[in-house]
């Protein structure tokens, strides 16, 4: 017995919270979404769901739960990750939850527990009172990392007429978030000793001028895309290593790179851009040895502002007394894959995204209480209005 009430979000979130769920691609001794995912199925099934329990690899665990009729009106998926990120750094105790001046605090509160909980306990709900079509509750593994668990479960065929990501958005409706793409930049230089400029060839030099080669061709071209919600595409290293020592002329250089993608564009064209700033130094320095090696690739979401999915959240945030904006995300979400799925897919959850990954992590409480009502009201709009 988990000892969760029925449809109560913020004992769900309080319990979720408590357990290490850190992803092991990011936190090496991470133990990965098992304890967090046993946690969430017996309190989905002490509330009469039915419950999957699919696993991806060794202890990387989805929870998929079904209320309602599969016949009925129109189904709907809720979906949200279980894992979080590492604690390093933390200024509170990670796991355990303490609720203080309104807030929950805990790693995983706001990125996304208080999704979870709140998606779980909005399903039980809307199932009492007497939703029509299939709920259907996807909460997954890997998120942070590679998306495996929502990657895995459409694999399997899982299917809804529309899907509602909880991440945290202040509670505003978000029907398009960007995408992102990775890149290497490797810059080969030769190894000397520093006072041999005769001799050594600067590889640290050399990706510095491939960056500002690549800084001008964002600028001139970057300024003329945008998007009514998510403005402009940008770009950043995100890292970078090279040399042997202070005297010593560096033999490489590597620096990885993000793009952030507006819907329309294709992540694999930052490896083209970073390719073209490569040919740009290379007009005026011929002797430049540089590659470039293309990363993990994670479209962006865009479901139209007037989609029915977007009105009906819309219409359940009024019916709550709640001004919700439409805005976007600057964050990738697993919206992107479902969406391209073919399940029209928006976030909308409490918490707020600034505050993920943070040395303090924590959600309003009163967002878990009124996400929970929204959702509830959406949930049963959607599957009971043609």
């Amino acid at each position: 017995m988990t000892g969760v009430p029925r449809g109560d979000a913020l004992a769900l979130t309080a319990a979720l919270v408590a357990v290490d769920s850190r992803n092991p691609s990011l936190a090496a001794d991470g133990p990965g979404e098992a304890p967090a995912a046993e946690r969430l199925a017996d309190s989905l099934r002490e509330w009469g769901l039915e419950v999957e329990w699919h696993e991806h690899a060794q202890g990387r665990i989805s929870v998929v739960a079904r209320a309602g009729r599969a016949a009925g009106g129109r189904s709907i998926l809720l979906n949200g990750h279980l894992d979080t990120v590492g604690v390093d750094g933390m200024l509170h105790p990670p796991f355990t939850p303490t609720i203080r001046d309104g807030r929950l605090y805990g790693r995983g509160s706001a990125d996304m527990k208080a999704g979870v909980a709140a998606m779980a306990a909005a399903a039980v709900r809307a199932h009492d009172a007497g939703a029509n079509g299939e709920i259907i509750i996807a909460a997954v593994a890997d998120e942070e990392w590679e998306s495996l668990g929502t990657r895995a479960l459409l694999a399997t065929g899982l299917r809804a007429d529309a899907a509602i990501v909880t991440e945290p958005t202040r509670l505003a409706i978000a029907p398009a978030h960007k995408g992102f793409a990775w890149a290497e930049l490797m810059v080969r230089g030769r190894a000397a000793h520093g006072s041999r400029a005769d001799v050594g060839i600067d590889a640290i030099t050399g990706a510095a001028q491939v960056l500002t080669a690549l800084e001008a061709a964002g600028r001139a071209s970057h300024g003329h895309r945008t998007h009514p919600l998510l403005g402009h595409p940008s770009w950043h290293a995100g890292t970078i290593a090279g040399g042997i020592g202070l005297s010593t002329y560096p033999d490489r250089c590597a620096v990885s790179l993000e793009r952030r993608t507006l819907p329309g564009e294709d992540g694999r064209c930052f490896a083209d851009e970073i390719a073209a700033a490569i040919a740009a130094v290379r007009a005026t320095t011929p002797t430049l040895d540089a590659t470039v090696t293309p990363g993990l690739i994670q479209q962006p979401n865009d479901l139209p502002v007037d989609h029915a999915l977007v009105r009906t959240l819309e219409t359940a945030c009024r019916a709550a007394g709640w001004s919700a904006p439409v805005t976007g995300l600057s964050c990738w979400t697993d919206a992107a894959l479902l969406t391209a799925a073919g399940i029209p897919a928006l976030c909308f959850g409490p918490g707020d995204i600034a505050l993920a990954h943070a040395a303090e992590e924590w959600v309003p409480v009163d967002d878990i209480h009124r996400a929970t009502d929204i959702l509830t009201r959406a949930i049963h709009h959607w599957t009971t209005t043609a």
